[in-house]
Parts: structure tokens; sequence; C-alpha cells
């Protein structure tokens, strides 16, 4: 049975803050539902009613163009320990980007990663949690580090002008690309 509140609870955070993934959902009228999972350690919790994650550059730009559309996101976590649970936030959101004028207050919240292009600002509407017990119990081996290590050898100049060109989602809407490369040291975890 599905249980509803308002916004996060000290348990909901409890359980946010031992996961190692968790997955986004967007869309945005007569386009694809975009559904990516995330890594690292690149979500926050700024207050019971308003989260944040970060965002490395990949292969699209599908969230930001259906946020610029429409605004809605979904952001799942599953307990892949015990206690089985599934934690879904419903939300409105907006993709801060390093050259906007509230991205110092929001990532100073973040260890930024080599590739950051952007950060997903979410006003919690709703929380739901359910029983989770179809979801199986798994152990993180390591994180991949294989993304930020990609961004951490990139040359910046290549690196913005591939960005640049991340102006359109798979179905043809707008999405906004940031003007500026996070460099930066690779991390201890990634040493591997």
């Amino acid at each position: 049975m599905a249980d509803f509140t308002a916004t996060l609870t000290p348990d909901h955070i409890a359980m946010i803050e031992g996961q190692p993934v968790f997955f986004v959902a967007t869309a945005a009228p007569d386009a694809r539902i975009n559904l990516s999972p995330k890594g690292y350690d690149s979500f926050r919790i700024l207050s019971p009613s308003r989260v944040a994650y970060l965002d490395l550059g990949g292969s699209g730009n599908e969230t930001n163009a259906h946020l610029l559309a429409d605004g809605r996101i979904t952001v799942m976590f599953c307990n892949f320990r015990q206690p089985a649970l599934i934690l879904r936030i419903y939300g409105r959101a907006a993709p801060v980007l390093p050259q906007d004028e509230g991205w110092d207050g929001l990532a100073r919240h973040f260890d930024l990663l080599p590739g950051t292009r952007q950060i997903f600002d979410i006003a919690v509407d709703s929380v739901q949690t359910s029983c989770g017990w179809g979801v199986p119990v798994m152990t993180l081996d390591h994180e991949r580090a294989t993304l930020v290590r990609y961004h951490a050898q990139a040359d910046p100049d290549e690196w913005a002008k591939k960005a640049a060109t991340r102006t359109r989602s798979i179905d043809g809407l707008p999405a906004r690309p940031s003007e500026r490369y996070i460099a930066g040291e690779l991390p201890d975890h990634f040493a591997r």
C-alpha cells in the first residue's frame, strides 16, 4: 500500500542518504518519457520540501529540455538493502546552469565533479512510499569512474564546443547548454 506525505520526513531522508543510485523521470507534451539512472554522490536534500541533484554531461540533455517545457519531475529511490522500500519524490524542477544567478548558492552543497553541467533544483510537491517487495537485495561494488574520468581528461574548449550542440532534445525540444566547463581534480574515490 502506498503512503503519501507532503514533504520528506526524517525516515525518508535516512533512507535516501543510504542509496547509491536513484532514477529520474521527466516528460513533456508529445515527447518521449525520459528515465535516467543517476549515481555518484550527486543528490542533496536542501530541506523537507526542496532537493537538488548534480548533473554531468552525458549523451543528451533530455531532462533540461523536458523541465523547460513542462517542469514536472519524479525522482525514485529503491532501498536495495533491508527493509524493502520504494520512495518517489514528485515535484517541479528547474535546471540551474553555471552561468545562472542561483548557481553559487546551489553549487556550495556539492563537491563539483569534472564535467558538471547543471544542477536540478526540485520543489517537492509530494512524497510516496510503497513496499518495494519486488526489488532485489543488492550491494554496491564500486562507483563506475568512466564518466568522471572522461570529463577530467577533456579539453575545455572541445568540451564547450560539444556542450554547445546540446540545444535540442531527441524530440526537438529546446534545451539550455552549459556555457562553462567545470574542471577539477579526479576525486580520491575514483582513483581506481
